[in-house]
């Protein structure tokens, strides 16, 4: 009888300290409406269970930060700051934030006592979801040869521009009369015109996507013209692309290289931009890239629509036979052609893409056969983007087909990506921000992500937690846990790019740009000083990025930014539970 008069009055004390403690919530400092930019940090939210952290500048004799509902504003939770941090790559000295121990869904916004209030951030699961549908949706308002209506664009409706359906011949095209037509498709970036090295690479990342995590978009998601036709949304927006690339391929098989004007039109709307346009150029780079996407088209259409896929892999096939009989031809812009030259001098990288693709798809040994296994580079360069890439997507292709690659090339390719993924991991956790790279060139913030991409293929390999951090952390620096303080994608976070370099963006008298679209992010070569761009006088190399619309060095938008934050955001909802 004793015990339990005794067990029964400790039951009651613990329970009313529990309620004196629930009855003595901490109330947050007030909030004044202005949120502090010295609190970086994601501006979308994390999942429960990611590592969460936060950077803090000017803390000088702040030791503690507090986490605070942002409806309730209750203190929910209170950390202590690390110790300083030189950062030389950010220009900081920074302090930083770790919350991961708090995994309850909900609003927050993280206090530091004199500084204030950071921007407001969620955690929940599926936290990115919407995010990961609008760098989706991006693609979708980069189409040409429709009208874009409001019902589907909202206020970035336009009228239809650039029908393609006559296009002249550029001498170089190898044709000196005729008109080629070559409809539809997206604009690569800022500009108005469409370059098959382009259209293909980022296809193939995105193409991985939907391979690894079938149907992960479903039809009526996106809301665009063909949601309601029973197909997925996002094989429609592929396809959209795809459809104008077939167009792109000459009788001989070979591909041409870009569909341009002459010279960049001015900054505006794209029905205004009536330059005549011309077929450029024919070249090893494009046709390969071409080869090893088509390819890839067929194992991701099949299913939905036989006759289609077959189309893509005869395409893929002559394409490739084009290649053989002209292994080395470089594309250089001629003379009187200034737009985007895409060029590349070593097509190792190419080759290696679309012999995997090839052989994964036919099963043809020939391609195994002429795929260069002898030295394999598994090393990840910031810069390499659409010149050197393309291997990467080669070996994650034939990784995640195991089934028909032999054992030991397999082993060979598991080993490299996973060593290539670990130095990754261990650079970030050295970085400011903890980001992967620590150059940073034209398209910075797809180098971060294409070497998540990396880290993510390692994680589908061995569930290793470290390679998940990694990822998240990427995308933590591109949503706004970066030197800028800013999330990178347009119309997603509180604070994010407004004066892209994009034609539509800058000439459509709308306040916010386009929404969906990834900066480039910071480029210490500051290339486009030249054009307009002003920056502060020797900015740190994470800060070298200005939101001024000349700054095509910095700021533009790109297809190839796009795909690998599109499966960077897509990986990331289908892992992080």
């Amino acid at each position: 009888m004793k015990d339990y008069r005794f067990r029964r009055t400790f039951v009651f004390l613990a329970s009313a300290v529990l309620f004196l403690a629930d009855s003595c919530v901490d109330p947050a400092t007030p909030f004044a409406n202005e949120y502090t930019p010295n609190i970086r940090l994601n501006q979308i939210g994390y999942y429960p269970t990611a590592v969460k952290k936060a950077t803090v500048l000017q803390g000088e004799g702040k030791e503690e930060f507090k986490i605070v509902d942002k409806y309730k504003m209750e203190v929910i939770h209170t950390g202590k700051l690390s110790q300083p941090h030189d950062w030389d790559l950010a220009g900081e000295t920074a302090r930083v934030a770790d919350f991961s121990s708090i995994k309850d869904a909900g609003t927050y916004m993280i206090l530091v006592e004199g500084l204030g209030y950071s921007y407001p951030f969620e955690i929940r699961n599926s936290v990115l979801d919407s995010t990961f549908l609008g760098s989706i949706k991006g693609l979708y308002y980069q189409r040409m040869g429709i009208a874009l209506r409001e019902e589907h664009a909202g206020q970035w409706q336009r009228p239809m521009a650039h029908s393609d359906d006559s296009v002249l011949y550029h001498p170089s095209s190898g044709r000196t009369k005729g008109s080629l037509s070559s409809p539809g498709g997206w604009y690569d970036a800022g500009d108005y015109n469409k370059y098959v090295v382009n259209g293909s690479f980022p296809l193939g990342q995105l193409f991985l996507l939907e391979e690894q995590y079938p149907g992960i978009i479903e039809d009526k998601e996106l809301v665009i013209p063909e949601s309601g036709n029973g197909i997925s949304d996002y094989l429609d927006e592929l396809r959209y692309e795809m459809d104008w690339l077939l167009t792109m391929q000459d009788t001989d098989g070979g591909l041409f290289h870009k569909l341009t004007t002459k010279n960049f039109e001015p900054m505006v709307m794209p029905h205004e931009a009536t330059g005549q346009r011309y077929i450029v150029g024919k070249g090893t780079a494009a046709t390969l890239d071409f080869s090893a996407c088509a390819a890839q088209a067929y194992r991701i259409f099949r299913e939905q629509d036989a006759d289609y896929a077959a189309k893509c892999l005869e395409a893929s096939k002559r394409a490739y036979a084009w290649a053989l009989k002209n292994p080395q031809i470089e594309f250089v812009n001629p003379l009187d052609i200034s737009t985007g030259q895409y060029g590349d001098t070593n097509f190792d990288d190419e080759w290696f893409w679309a012999d995997a693709e090839l052989f994964i798809t036919t099963k043809n040994p020939s391609y195994l056969d002429h795929l260069n296994t002898d030295s394999i580079d598994f090393t990840f360069k910031p810069a390499e983007s659409w010149t050197g890439y393309m291997r990467f997507l080669g070996m994650f292709s034939l990784l995640e087909n195991r089934e028909v690659v032999p054992p030991d090339l397999y082993q060979r390719l598991r080993s490299g990506i996973m060593g290539s993924a670990n130095v990754l991991v261990e650079k970030a956790k050295k970085l400011d921000y903890f980001q992967p790279i620590d150059d940073f060139h034209w398209g910075s913030n797809s180098d971060v992500l294409n070497a998540a991409m990396i880290m993510a293929q390692a994680y589908r390999l061995e569930k290793k937690e470290e390679y998940l951090v990694g990822v998240q952390q990427a995308m933590d620096y591109v949503l706004g846990h970066n030197a800028m303080g800013l999330s990178y994608l347009t119309g997603f976070g509180d604070k994010t790019p407004m004066f892209i370099h994009h034609r539509q963006s800058a000439a459509d008298g709308i306040p916010e740009p386009v929404p969906g679209l990834l900066s480039g992010g910071p480029n210490s070569r500051l290339q486009d000083t030249v054009g307009g761009a002003v920056y502060p006088k020797n900015p740190a190399p994470m800060k070298s990025w200005v939101d001024q619309e000349p700054s095509y060095a910095s700021n533009e938008i790109c297809l190839n930014w796009n795909a690998p934050m599109t499966y960077v955001l897509g990986f990331l909802e289908q892992e992080s539970k």
